[in-house]
């Protein structure tokens, strides 16, 4: 596959911002945003959307990191 175009990164990114807005609406409920899902699988390369997966999972996690701090779980190993 060849790389995409200026259009088509504008595209693919515009798709991932529709689904990430709609997660963010719905709780994260995949099931809502499912034409989303589609939209982005159809523009976007499939390893760019296995990325924009774990981007999001990673935002979030930092995210919750920043606003709720660190705890270790138990039985986690002290250093």
């Amino acid at each position: 596959m060849s790389a995409p175009n200026a259009s088509e990164r504008k595209a693919c990114w515009d798709a991932r911002d529709e689904l990430w807005r709609c997660l963010d609406d719905h709780q994260d409920q995949t099931s809502a945003c499912e034409k989303h899902q589609r939209e982005i699988e159809a523009r976007c390369p499939a390893q760019w959307v296995k990325y924009f997966a774990k981007r999001r999972d990673f935002l979030k996690y930092k995210e919750k990191l920043q606003n709720e701090g660190y705890e270790p779980t138990e039985g986690a190993s002290k250093l």
